[in-house]
């Protein structure tokens, strides 16, 4: 009759068998390394340079604005003429008058200041043939040849934006007959200021000669 052995009996002897046949891990030796592949050559100095120096602002965006602001306005006239702080600057509301190197002068009524630094520009609006007409214009750009202020608002606009003066209701009009006014006025001005500059060289002449004349 065959004889059976337990579970136990036949786990315990196979875990023993396995045992016995495992090798022993050897860890494989390391290698070690020159900190040099060539220990006999001289030392090679590594340069070290310094840190590079420090920028002269802490914002250069404001910076490059304000150096580029200066080369396009070097006498900051532009810069006073729309600044905050000065009581004279042209506001909201005013007639304005700019004069263009390549095209014909526009005026119109000051609608909007869009204040951007260099790209700080202002929106006129004026009619032609009973139609509105709008236009933006940079006060830095090198084709503005000059920018003049025709006539003030007679009340100070509570708003920066009069957008509003688009409907018929509020809108202004033509302002071609104040600007031609205004132009007539400011050329009679010069031109007598031109006129009296010439007859005062006049004079200082003759004076010149006659005081040669009495000389001799």
């Amino acid at each position: 009759m065959a004889s059976f052995w337990p579970l136990t009996t036949l786990l315990h002897h196979r875990t023993a068998s396995t045992l016995s046949r495992t090798t022993t891990y050897t860890p494989a030796p390391r290698i070690h390394f020159a900190t040099r592949q060539n220990p006999t050559l001289p030392r090679r100095r590594i340069k070290i340079y310094p840190p590079p120096p420090r920028p002269p602002t802490t914002d250069p965006i404001s910076a490059l604005t304000a150096a580029q602001i200066k080369a396009l306005d070097p006498d900051g006239s532009r810069t006073e003429l729309f600044s905050r702080r000065n009581p004279q600057a042209i506001r909201p509301g005013d007639i304005v008058y700019v004069r263009r190197k390549n095209g014909e002068p526009f005026s119109g009524v000051l609608l909007n200041i869009r204040r951007r630094g260099v790209d700080t520009s202002i929106l006129l609006r004026d009619q032609l043939t009973k139609l509105g007409v709008e236009m933006w214009l940079k006060i830095y750009s090198p084709i503005i040849d000059s920018i003049n202020l025709v006539q003030r608002k007679e009340k100070m606009a509570r708003r920066a934006k009069l957008y509003y003066m688009r409907k018929p209701k509020h809108d202004f009009g033509p302002v071609r007959g104040i600007v031609s006014d205004w132009v007539r006025r400011s050329y009679a001005a010069k031109k007598g200021s031109v006129d009296k500059a010439s007859q005062s060289a006049g004079q200082k002449g003759q004076k010149a000669k006659k005081a040669k004349t009495a000389k001799k």
